[in-house]
């Protein structure tokens, strides 16, 4: 499934709906999730995490949140529930221009 949903001003309410519908979806496992430029916070990071992570059908995940206001906490949160994806064997992951430590980022390398 491709679905670009950028700059719309995407945030809490919206993520919470988008990601049960889309998780409704129970055999798919290829999804192209383009999120940049939203208002995609901590908490709606952890809230796309959690959803990864029920997502057992999963091998291919490309998620674009570039340019949200992700901090530490999301990232980590998100990070942890992505790697519950016991099939996923395919994933981009861009979490350019949010609010992320340099010391994060070099952790997450």
């Amino acid at each position: 499934m491709n679905l670009n949903l950028s700059c719309i001003s995407i945030g809490k309410i919206d993520t919470q709906y988008l990601i049960e519908r889309i998780f409704k979806c129970v055999t798919l496992s290829y999804l192209n999730l383009h999120l940049s430029e939203n208002r995609i916070d901590e908490n709606d990071a952890k809230y796309l995490g959690e959803g990864f992570s029920k997502y057992i059908t999963l091998t291919s995940l490309d998620l674009n949140l570039f340019n949200n206001r992700i901090n530490d906490n999301g990232a980590k949160y998100l990070g942890e529930r992505i790697s519950k994806c016991v099939n996923l064997t395919s994933l981009n992951l861009n979490l350019d221009k949010n609010m992320i430590s340099s010391n994060a980022k070099r952790i997450a390398r």
